[in-house]
Parts: structure tokens; sequence; C-alpha cells
């Protein structure tokens, strides 16, 4: 290991020892301490909008550099209500309950012994995201909320917007009383420092990866501790032959367009091929309104003049952007087979009047929210009255779908006697 690389190794080994030593301090702080920590944060995030915007702008210098599309950019911008949405947020977050401490369970056994299940911090979350400014404010809240000390590495695109919000933070931490270290940020862009934060699960308890496939990808094959995946949205809609025409162009439009460089933004439509003639060229127009770029398939394009023949790495992209793939199936359960062989698992919709299709289409498929005459773009904490979420896990262990407090602890036992003893 060359000089460099030792370096930044002690320097890794030693963010995670500190992040396990505030770990155990932290799940001692009482409930209002914590709150009392979000509330002065958002009044700190308030007072201090021009460093932070300023940051911001340096980022936003730098993006041209690091090739961004025009969705990432957006991610990636502040303004002033941006950044008033952060200090609001940490204000939401302190409103929720909290739950550590929470009984899940409790009993008596034969004998006498009392049995009680609770909550607990998972520990030491390692959160490994990509140039999302508010995300460091809302992860950073929602880990030592639940109890968890937190180590975020952001993106480099969004490097100063990150330190500045920090700054704030640990400013604050400091000043109320919360465990130093119990919020640290990898201070170094160097690519590797990730990976020898990979390794270190004596101190670190879940890494939560939240970006493209690439960064999901080098997480899993690395990582020596649990990972929680927040993995791409490729989100269908799948419109049956007894939809209603209009309800589906306004939840297709909504899901696509409200927002489209989001994790539950629409990336692929699923028509039932008997109302194909009718659906697709209203839906068509609708999208290409909106500036969307249809990928189809061979009758698709034959409807819609301007479509451009879809391949199947286009039914697996997920765009991020002004285009849509559409794919014609002959009944509901082709279109679940074409779904689960193409979904990333996140979100997917179908639009019916018919219960039986409905029922078998939430029953048969296979991601962690299945909407039912509703935009995919609902598949969020707090629409789903979760709160605030660090992600949406595609995962199936240890939490699926939005990730919110009660994701991030996992649970004790505590067994009470009079001086049992077993025999």
């Amino acid at each position: 290991m060359s000089e460099d690389h030792s370096t930044l190794s002690t320097y890794c080994s030693t963010i995670a020892q500190n992040a396990k030593q505030a770990s155990a301090a932290l799940q001692l702080c009482s409930t209002d301490l914590r709150n009392h920590w979000l509330d002065q944060s958002a009044l700190a995030i308030r007072e201090n909008v021009a460093a932070i915007l300023a940051a911001n702008a340096l980022d936003i210098a730098a993006a041209p550099g690091f090739e961004l599309s025009d969705a990432q950019v957006d991610r990636l911008s502040l303004d002033d209500e941006r950044v008033e949405s952060i200090a609001t947020a940490l204000e939401a977050i302190a409103l929720l309950p909290d739950p550590v401490g929470e009984t899940i369970s409790s009993s008596v056994r034969p004998n006498g012994l009392e049995v009680t299940k609770i909550r607990v911090p998972l520990g030491v979350v390692f959160f490994i995201y990509e140039s999302r400014p508010n995300v460091t404010a809302d992860a950073a809240a929602i880990c030592l909320k639940s109890g968890n000390a937190v180590i975020l590495r952001g993106g480099k695109e969004a490097a100063h917007s990150s330190k500045a919000i920090v700054d704030v933070l640990i400013k604050v931490a400091a000043d109320v009383g919360i465990p130093e270290h119990s919020l640290q940020l990898v201070s170094t862009t160097d690519r590797d420092a990730v990976g020898f934060l990979l390794q270190q699960s004596d101190c670190i308890d879940v890494a939560i990866p939240r970006g493209g496939a690439g960064l999901i990808h080098r997480v899993v094959a690395e990582a020596k501790m649990p990972v929680m995946k927040h993995f791409a949205g490729n989100c269908h809609v799948y419109v049956d032959q007894h939809a209603n025409l209009q309800m589906a162009v306004d939840i297709i439009v909504n899901s696509k367009c409200q927002r489209m460089g989001v994790c539950n933004a629409c990336e692929s439509l699923v028509i039932h091929e008997q109302v194909a003639a009718e659906a697709i060229p209203v839906i068509a127009q609708a999208l290409l309104q909106h500036g969307i770029t249809i990928h189809g398939d061979s009758l698709t394009c034959e409807i819609v003049p301007d479509a451009i023949i879809a391949t199947d790495e286009d039914y697996g992209r997920e765009f991020l952007g002004p285009e849509i793939s559409i794919k014609v199936v002959e009944n509901v359960d082709s279109a679940i087979k074409h779904i689960n062989l193409y979904s990333s698992g996140h979100t997917e919709a179908i639009v019916t009047d018919d219960e039986a299709a409905a029922s078998l289409f939430s029953r048969a498929i296979d991601s962690s929210a299945v909407m039912i005459n509703a935009s995919t773009r609902f598949n969020d904490g707090g629409e789903f009255g979760l709160g605030a979420e660090i992600g949406i896990s595609t995962d199936k262990f240890h939490a699926r779908g939005p990730c919110g407090l009660q994701e991030l602890t996992t649970y004790k036992y505590i067994a009470t006697g009079t001086g049992h003893i077993r025999g």
C-alpha cells in the first residue's frame, strides 16, 4: 500500500471508530435532545442560507466538468425556496414519533419471566449518495433522530454544498450536546475512501447506497457489512383493457412528467393490445406535448410516427429524463411477465376497473410498491405517511420500500425476572 493509500486507510478507520464510539453515546440521548438539535438546525440553515447558496454556486459552476445531465443539474441546484425546504424538512422530522425504545411486543411466560421486544437503533450508518444536497440534511436528520450515528459520503458533484450543510449541522450538534462524531462527512472525494470504509464492518453496521447502478453494484460487491440498496427506479404503468383512458393519461403524465429525474418517475408503459389502437395515440399526444421521446415496439411505432423503435436495453433503462418506452402486450399475464423481467423492483402501477386484474397484478408483481389507479410518484415516505425517508429500498431484507425512522431500527429482547434460573 502506498503512503497516500496508507494515510487514506487510517483516515477512514478513524472515522469509523469515532462513529462507533459516538453511536454508543447517542443511544443514551433523549428524544427531546435529538428533537432540539433538529429544530435548532432548521434555524441555523435559514441563518446560513447565503453561505449554502454560495457553496452550491461552486458546485453548479463545476457541473459541466462532470458532464451532468439536465436532470442531475436540477437535483444539484439550490435556491432560497429549496434551502427553506431543507429547514422545513428538519422541523418535520422533529415532529415525527421516535421509534427508539418503542415496545413491539411483551408477554409473560408461564414461569413468570417477562419478555419484552423493543426497538433500538441500528448503530452506525454509512450513507453513500450522489449529487443531491438536500439528501445530505435529510439523511443526517433521519439517522440521528433514530439514534444512529452516520457517516455521509456525498458525490463529488455536490461536495461544496454538502460540506456547507454539514458544517451547520455539526456546529449545532456541538452547541446542544449531541455526542461528537455522531455526524461525519467524508472530507475527501477520493473514490478509494468508499472502499476502505466498506471494509469497516467492526464499526459500521449498515451501508446504504443511493444512486446509479454503478454505485450500487460497487457497494454490494465490496461491503463487508449488510447493505440496504436504494436502487434504480425503472417504474412501469400498465394500461389494462378495462382502464379508464382519461384516468390512464392523467396517471401517466403525472408519473412521467411531474419530476422526471426522480426514482419513482415512470420510465416504461405497458399497454393491453385490445386498447392499444385507441389508447396509444391519446397517450402519445399527451407525452409529446411534454417533450417526451417515445421508444416503442413495432406496433407503437406504426401508430406513432415520431416514435423510435425500442431495444431490449431501452426497456431496462432508467431514463431520468424526457424519454419513455412503450410495450404492447397480449394480456395482464404478459404485462406482469414483461414488467418483472425489466423492472428494478421499485414501483409499478396498473390502471384498470377490473378488480380481478388489479388483484392479480398486485400479487404477482415483484416490486416494493404496487399502485392501483394511482401515480407511481406516490411511492414516497411522506406520501405513505411514514414522514421522511432515507431512500426507497428495492431489497427484501432488512427493509423494503420507503425507509423512514422505523426502518433504521432493529430490535432487542429484554427479559425481566425475579431471580429466575433455568432448570
